[in-house]
């Protein structure tokens, strides 16, 4: 499957078939996608939490807002995405680089994140990427240090119908080329 069907067939799940469970190897192939992403000055700050366990999955569901724990019942894993906090975008004295400081960490974060949901639909799997959830309880249920910014959850799992996607918007609206 090339690049562009592997864009394509990516979408927002929100309907996972628990019947079908995304085996360990093939996880820790998609999770492996992530360390392949580019960071600032190579500082690798992403960092993943897996909930692969019945237990830890719903102790990370519990943390999403109503509608996104229900979105994710049926899903193999969740994922727990956070970086290490004033690395990316800064020098080694500590201090900003420039203007975005930490939202360097939640851009090479995102490129990371994006690694993970092409190569789990060039595998065959589907995603649900969510930031509608309590920080501080995913911290708490995952065992995620102060000194990183919990992100977002991305659920993995099987679909169960292919759902629609939204229209994208045009070109012109979108790129301007100068």
């Amino acid at each position: 499957m090339g690049l562009d069907e592997i864009m394509e067939r990516r979408a927002s799940v929100r309907r996972f078939d628990a019947s079908r469970k995304i085996p360990h190897g093939t996880l820790m192939e998609i999770l492996g996608a992530a360390s392949l992403a580019p960071s600032w000055k190579n500082s690798q700050t992403a960092r993943y939490y897996a909930a692969e366990s019945a237990e830890a999955f719903e102790r990370v569901r519990q943390c999403l807002g109503p509608r996104n724990a229900q979105n994710v019942e049926g899903a193999s894993v969740l994922i727990v995405t956070a970086f290490e906090k004033n690395v990316a975008g800064f020098d080694k004295e500590g201090r900003p680089d420039n203007e975005l400081g930490n939202g360097w960490g939640i851009y090479d974060s995102g490129i990371g994140n994006s690694f993970v949901l092409l190569k789990a639909a060039e595998l065959g799997a589907d995603s649900l990427v969510m930031g509608i959830r309590d920080a501080e309880a995913l911290r708490a249920a995952a065992g995620i240090p102060e000194s990183q910014e919990v992100l977002a959850v991305i659920a993995l799992g099987y679909r169960i119908t292919d759902p629609s996607r939204p229209p994208r918007k045009p070109l012109e609206e979108i790129i301007r080329i100068f």
